[in-house]
C-alpha cells in the first residue's frame, strides 16, 4: 500500500510538471506512463533514492516533448484533397442505412431463388449488361427486364410494409 501511494504521488508530481507546459498537456499522462515502463524495464543508477522524481520528470518530458514534435509535423492535405473525401454521414443516418439495407437483405432472401440471384447480381455486379445477367440465370435476354422491375417492385412493397419509404 505505501508504494502505491508513493507511485501515485510521485506520477502526480511528474504529470503536473511536464503539463506546465502548456504545449506538452495533452502528451503529460501518456508521457508519465511511459517514463514509469521504462523505469521498470531497466531501471536507473540512482545514487540517492530522492532523485527518482528528478528522472522520472525528465524522462516524462523528453516522452512528451517527441509526442508533440511527431503531432506538429503531421501533414495536412492541401483543400482540393478535402473536397475528393466523402463526407461522413451523421450517427443516425448511418443507423438508419444499416438497418434499411438489414431489412432489404432480409426481403431478398424471401424471393424465389431466381430472383434472389438476380438481386445479389445487381447489387455485387453492376457492371454486368444484360446478356451478362441472362446467361448467369439461364433466362431469355429479353426477360431481364421484367423480372428486374418484378423484383424491384416486390421489394419496395415488402420494404414499405416495414416502415421504410423510397423518396
Amino acid at each position: 500500500m505505501r508504494d502505491q501511494d508513493e507511485v501515485r504521488r510521485l506520477s502526480t508530481k511528474v504529470i503536473r510538471i511536464v503539463a506546465a507546459n502548456p504545449g506538452l498537456r495533452a502528451d503529460a499522462d501518456d508521457a508519465c506512463q511511459t517514463a514509469w515502463l521504462e523505469f521498470l524495464r531497466r531501471p536507473p543508477i540512482l545514487r540517492d533514492s530522492t532523485r527518482l522524481a528528478g528522472w522520472l520528470t525528465t524522462v516524462a518530458r523528453r516522452h512528451a516533448l517527441r509526442a508533440a514534435e511527431k503531432r506538429s509535423r503531421a501533414t495536412f492535405g492541401d483543400d482540393a484533397q478535402l473536397e475528393t473525401h466523402k463526407r461522413a454521414e451523421s450517427p443516425e443516418k448511418e443507423a438508419l442505412a444499416g438497418e434499411l439495407a438489414a431489412a432489404l437483405w432480409r426481403a431478398v432472401e424471401q424471393f424465389p431463388e431466381r430472383h434472389r440471384r438476380m438481386m445479389l447480381l445487381l447489387a455485387h455486379c453492376p457492371e454486368l449488361r444484360h446478356d451478362q445477367l441472362a446467361a448467369e440465370l439461364g433466362i431469355a435476354k429479353s426477360s431481364v427486364s421484367k423480372i428486374r422491375k418484378r423484383c424491384l417492385t416486390a421489394l419496395r412493397k415488402r420494404l414499405e410494409s416495414e416502415g421504410f419509404s423510397y423518396p
